[in-house]
């Protein structure tokens, strides 16, 4: 590693830090803006005034509000998010690591798919440019692009759930998981293959490439050797944001199959004005999603060193 490789990666760690702190200020403070009462918002009926008290010094929110910050950001640190309101005897983190298997089986399963066919269509329909298999690529990766998720995720539940039942439409049972990770995937995978058709069209031109092919080097060496490795970077930047949108695009989909992922614990907590589960599914989605960025633009770098550092 280098030296200036090396500053770049502790430049870029310490942006990622600072967006996690500010996401967690953010969060905080917020969440406490919110006029409406945890303790009586959960239960939907009016509870006494002694009995209130008791339930703020019990979680600590009859303190002031920048003695719990402090209080709160210390936690954070230990990955202690506190306890649920909403769930009694349970943490926030235990709720989390039980529903952030589920979620991170979907969002990583889903990122495989799309990354895997994205960048083999994309590459297909580069190599046979204004043929019939490239435009049937377009149509169908235009039409995924412009479908959101949750339809598609409703279309696949009534056809292969309801119609064909080839699948289960409950993501707690076998199988039930299938169908949800089908529906995120798509929408990335077409973005993906656009991204990397367009990516590929563009080292196919590039001089180094008519050398390799003017020197007798086989059609697949030239391809998969020089051309791909340096039209990847276009997915590889995107990878970051992908994820992002696979874990937090998630929570509608649960929804819609009744997966006991992240997305369900966080629309439940947003129901029941449980403040310590919303807070601490956020943080935790973006400290992934900052950490995630981290690492594809460190590898991005890697894979290409043409890249400025700044």
């Amino acid at each position: 590693m280098n030296a200036k490789l090396a500053k770049y990666m502790f430049k870029r760690l310490g942006m990622a830090l600072l967006t996690i702190f500010l996401v967690i200020v953010i969060t905080f403070f917020t969440m406490h803006a919110i006029p409406a009462n945890p303790f009586s918002s959960s239960t939907g009926r009016a509870i006494s005034e002694d009995i209130l008290k008791a339930m703020e010094a019990k979680y600590g929110f009859d303190q002031p509000v920048h003695i719990q910050f402090v209080r709160y950001l210390g936690g954070v640190l230990r990955f202690d998010f506190g306890p649920s309101i909403s769930v009694t005897g349970s943490t926030v983190y235990d709720l989390i690591k039980g529903g952030i298997s589920y979620s991170a089986r979907i969002g990583f399963s889903g990122a495989a798919i799309a990354i895997i066919l994205g960048i083999f269509l994309g590459v297909i329909a580069a190599l046979n440019r204004g043929r019939w298999i490239d435009k049937t690529v377009q149509v169908i990766t235009t039409a995924l692009v412009s479908m959101p998720s949750f339809v598609m995720a409703t279309l696949l539940l009534l056809v292969f759930g309801k119609y064909l039942r080839w699948f289960n439409t409950i993501g707690s049972q076998a199988g039930g998981l299938v169908l949800p990770t089908v529906a995120l995937s798509l929408y990335p995978m077409a973005y993906i293959t656009r991204l990397e058709r367009s990516s590929m069209l563009d080292v196919l031109g590039q001089d180094y490439i008519r050398t390799a092919r003017a020197k007798g080097l086989p059609e697949y060496k030239v391809v998969f050797k020089h051309a791909l490795k340096n039209a990847l970077s276009p997915v590889i930047t995107y990878a970051g944001p992908m994820m992002a949108y696979l874990l937090t695009g998630s929570m509608v989909v649960e929804s819609i199959f009744l997966v006991p992922g992240l997305g369900q614990r966080f629309i439940k907590s947003m129901s029941s004005f449980d403040y310590m589960m919303t807070m601490g599914v956020t943080i935790f989605l973006a400290i992934i999603i900052v950490l995630l960025n981290f690492l594809c633009d460190i590898l991005n770098k890697v894979m290409d060193p043409r890249i400025d550092l700044g």
